[in-house]
């Protein structure tokens, strides 16, 4: 069993997920939540409470390997720049932990959840809620968070399947 953590930046609220991957490829939903960084006084202060919570579920949870979704380039210069200084802050969390970080795109997940890399986010809570065999609507960065987590079994699982490592078995190259 493999314990997969899956994080979706973002300034004001970082999503994360935690499942479970059996030998045969089977994902198992632990725990997920989105970390509300709005409270904070300052820009500095979100990433310190990310940093914080990253910490403390990795403590409570203990996963085997993290997967973060990549940023994008959005319409606002400053926008990107805060979603990719969440994501740094949310990878040193994890790498202090001395976990291994796998990064997906945002096409690359909603292909591997929705089977179309333009999906909407309604389209991937739905996916996932389904995969993981959940109930009720999810909240989205949580659902998002789940959905980089499973994308990264998948390719673990084809990986695994075809002997080489999980960058060679997502690559078209």
């Amino acid at each position: 069993m493999t314990r997969i953590l899956g994080i979706d930046p973002g300034s004001q609220r970082t999503g994360v997920g935690i499942i479970d991957i059996d030998d045969a490829g089977r994902t198992r939903h632990v725990h997920h939540v989105p970390l509300v960084l709005l409270g904070a006084e300052d820009f500095a202060r979100r990433l310190k409470l990310l940093a914080q919570g990253l910490n403390a579920l990795i403590e409570e949870y203990r996963p085997d390997e993290v997967a973060i979704e990549q940023v994008f380039m959005g319409k606002s210069a400053i926008s990107a720049l805060k979603l990719g200084q969440a994501r740094g802050a949310a990878i040193c969390a994890v790498v202090m932990q001395d976990l291994p970080v796998h990064e997906y795109a945002a096409k690359e997940i909603k292909l591997a959840v929705v089977g179309k890399g333009g999906a909407d986010k309604v389209q991937v809570q739905h996916m996932v809620g389904v995969m993981l065999n959940l109930q009720g609507k999810l909240q989205a960065d949580a659902a998002d968070a789940l959905a980089v987590a499973i994308t990264h079994a998948h390719v673990r699982a084809t990986a695994r399947r075809l002997g080489v490592d999980t960058r060679q078995a997502w690559s078209r190259k």
